[in-house]
């Protein structure tokens, strides 16, 4: 269940034709509303780059990023496997195109079937050691850049960014 906190938003305009957005969250006040568009930007940039260079890692190791996001949430899940309607949730993805996407991993030998002992209509879907062996390999390519960059972010533009992805998941 999720709580969303009750804010309103009124909108200002001055005699030059600006307009400002005026909320009952503090955060984003008018004297703070620069300040939290930076913070998001600079959130929204890191997370980009990131993305970025982990869908290149994934390709340059035969995976599509999609694929490579399916066997990331198959194998990270808490029991090692997800069923199927769970994976396209995960990804946000219509379980029609969740089960072509699995076609195509089966068929590389990425990913292991099998039925529900319980109910025979769950599919539940596991990542092979080869799998495995390609997430860490990637992981470790990913590992490299994703260092590389963000020592060339300042200090302070790492504690904006990280004040906004505390506020996504409900932290801040």
């Amino acid at each position: 269940m999720f709580q969303f906190k009750s804010i309103s938003v009124e909108l200002d305009s001055d005699m030059t034709g600006n307009t400002a957005v005026n909320t009952s969250d503090p955060g984003r006040s008018v004297a703070g509303q620069h300040d939290y568009f930076a913070e998001v930007a600079e959130a929204r940039y890191i997370l980009r780059r990131v993305f970025r260079i982990t869908e290149e890692q994934a390709r340059e190791a035969g995976f599509e990023p999609l694929a490579h996001q399916a066997l990331i949430q198959i194998y990270g899940s808490p029991e090692r496997r997800l069923r199927v309607n769970q994976l396209a949730e995960r990804l946000d993805i219509p379980p029609a195109f969740t089960s072509s996407l699995l076609k195509s991993l089966d068929a590389d030998g990425m990913i292991e079937r099998q039925r529900d002992g319980e109910d025979h209509r769950v599919t539940w879907v596991s990542v092979t050691d080869a799998a495995i062996g390609k997430l860490v390999a990637i992981d470790a390519a990913v590992g490299f850049h994703v260092d590389y960059f963000a020592a060339l972010i300042p200090a302070k533009d790492r504690k904006r960014a990280l004040a906004t992805l505390k506020f996504y998941v409900g932290l801040g």
